[in-house]
């Protein structure tokens, strides 16, 4: 009778501790993991954003096509 005791104050320590068994934690874990995945993703987007910028191309207009054209 007292293992069956020492066994169930041991199983509850460990099912506390346990992630699965914790509601309390393993859903602030979860809430945590989950703001730190998207901030994760919003730096890495404003980053690729801030390095892949548009930049203006060169194009070839033709002198003749300016507001002051210009003629052969």
């Amino acid at each position: 009778m007292d293992h069956q005791q020492e066994y169930r104050q041991e199983l509850q320590k460990v099912q506390g501790k346990d992630f699965t068994h914790n509601w309390v934690s393993s859903s602030s874990f979860l809430f945590y993991l989950q703001v730190a995945c998207l901030v994760a993703f919003i730096l890495g987007g404003c980053y690729m954003l801030y390095t892949k910028r548009f930049e203006k191309p060169e194009v070839k207009v033709q002198e003749s096509t300016l507001y002051t054209p210009k003629y052969k």
